[in-house]
């Protein structure tokens, strides 16, 4: 409406109904632009007349370059005046030159500006085996005016002088279907042919042949077999004789466990009332070696000394023994120091005689000396026997290789009440995997174990909900 009243006022008459008085300002909807927050008001220009315009300006402006760079146009300007041939400034390149051969401000301040020179690193210019080295170097400078060549440089001559062996492939590689089949395993292995001849050490080293496994490993640790057959018994038929010996010795070892049940119990049993203690027996116990020190006490001070007592002064009160010279302290003279070194002397000669004429009558023992060796190597061979039958009867035995003993798996068995007719109404017993687990630990494989113990590492805390509290029967 304001827009309508100005141009009123104006005067201005349009010849259309969308004409304008271009005095008044221009409004942003009625030049096609927008309000201002369309991205569609953001161009300045628009329709084919814009794209002439721009291409216009572009063509003016690279015009406009021209004259200022090339003083005109370039289609103008002749061939000398754009191109040059470059031959080079002697002075320029010297420069350049100058400026790369010139050292870095790092290398500068690493330089040593002292003027006072290094010492020289001796052991920078010194050489291992020097003296050795040039007397090597002598000797085979001599050497090659003989002739002689250093192994090496031989072995290498050799190598050059022989022409390279040119690789045939065998029909039989690849895998053609005319190649016949081997067995990896035999001896005649033909993948094997070509590690024939070659060191076992170096085989070995390059993994191209196993290493050899050690005696020790190809031992079992136990001669029983893996599976063992069960007594004839344990059969779903069995013979009346067989059934009742499997019975026998099952109630053998259940007879065993049994004592040694008892046994226990009775060990551990609490005493009944007439075996309990009483105040007199516990009176007893506690004076036990007592009594016997107070009599010897009451002797001593009474003054009446007991009968072992009295034997033994009756027994002391005999004649004494006279004391030796030596413990009376009188010295020896010198007719008794003969008479002894005499005595010893006889001594000496009589057991040196004894010795010579014993060892004299030995050689008519000769037949009992005899017999005396045999009876001793054959108790000696006995023994050895005796330990070798021992190792055998051990060595099928289980060994103890923990904390806990081999104990035998009881017997699979049924009684004579539960013998099947026929293998439809068979009833299984015993587990496969115990029978194995058991098998592995007999034949020494794993050590004996046991199952291990549930341990509970909190309380168990029960509580009473309200809910189930509140209700009451």
């Amino acid at each position: 409406m304001a827009g309508a009243d100005a141009e009123a006022a104006s005067g201005f008459l349009g010849f259309g109904p969308g004409s304008r008085d271009p005095a008044l300002p221009r409004s942003r909807r009625a030049g096609g632009k927008g309000p201002r927050n369309r991205k569609k008001g953001w161009k300045r220009w628009r329709g084919p007349e814009a794209k002439l315009g721009r291409e216009l300006g572009e063509w003016l402006d690279e015009k406009a370059a021209e004259m200022r760079q090339l003083g005109g146009p370039v289609s103008e300007k002749p061939d000398e005046s754009l191109f040059f041939v470059d031959t080079g400034d002697e002075e320029k390149d010297r420069k350049q030159k100058r400026a790369k051969e010139k050292p870095l401000k790092v290398d500068l301040i690493l330089q040593i500006d002292s003027k006072v020179p290094a010492p020289k690193d001796i052991l920078a210019h010194q050489v291992p085996n020097a003296k050795k080295l040039k007397r090597k170097r002598r000797l085979w400078e001599k050497l090659a005016e003989k002739g002689v060549v250093p192994r090496k440089e031989r072995l290498l001559q050799e190598r050059l002088r022989k022409a390279p062996a040119e690789k045939t492939t065998s029909p039989e590689a690849g895998s053609s279907a005319s190649r016949a089949f081997y067995d990896i395993w035999s001896d005649a292995n033909p993948l094997d042919q070509v590690l024939a001849g070659k060191d076992t050490w170096f085989l070995e080293q390059t993994k191209k042949k196993p290493v050899k496994r050690p005696g020790r490993m190809l031992k079992t640790p136990s001669q029983l077999p893996a599976v063992e057959v069960i007594a004839p018994g344990g059969s779903y038929n069995p013979s009346f004789q067989s059934h009742q010996a499997l019975l026998l010795q099952a109630h053998e070892i259940e007879l065993k466990r049994q004592k040694a049940e008892e046994k226990l119990a009775n060990q551990l049993r609490f005493p009944t009332v007439n075996e309990a203690p009483t105040q007199e027996t516990v009176f007893r116990e506690q004076c036990e070696g007592l009594l016997e020190e107070d009599n010897s006490g009451d002797e001593e001070e009474g003054g009446e000394p007991s009968q072992a007592a009295k034997e033994e002064l009756q027994a002391g009160s005999g004649p004494a023994p006279p004391l030796s010279l030596a413990a009376a302290g009188e010295k020896k003279t010198e007719r008794q120091r003969k008479k002894e070194k005499e005595a010893k002397r006889l001594r000496a000669r009589e057991l040196n005689e004894k010795a010579v004429r014993l060892r004299r009558q030995e050689v008519f023992r000769l037949r009992s000396i005899g017999l005396q060796v045999k009876r001793w190597e054959a108790e000696l061979l006995r023994r050895r026997r005796a330990r070798e039958a021992r190792r055998k009867a051990e060595a099928d035995k289980p060994r103890r290789l923990g904390r806990l003993k081999y104990q035998d798996p009881d017997l699979d068995l049924q009684l004579s009440t539960e013998l099947a007719e026929s293998l439809r109404t068979l009833r299984p017993e015993g587990s496969i995997l115990k029978d194995r687990f058991k098998s592995l630990q007999k034949r020494n494989l794993i050590e004996p174990r046991e199952r291990a113990k549930f341990k509970r590492k909190y309380r168990v805390k029960y509580v009473e909900k309200r809910a189930f509290r509140a209700i009451t029967l």
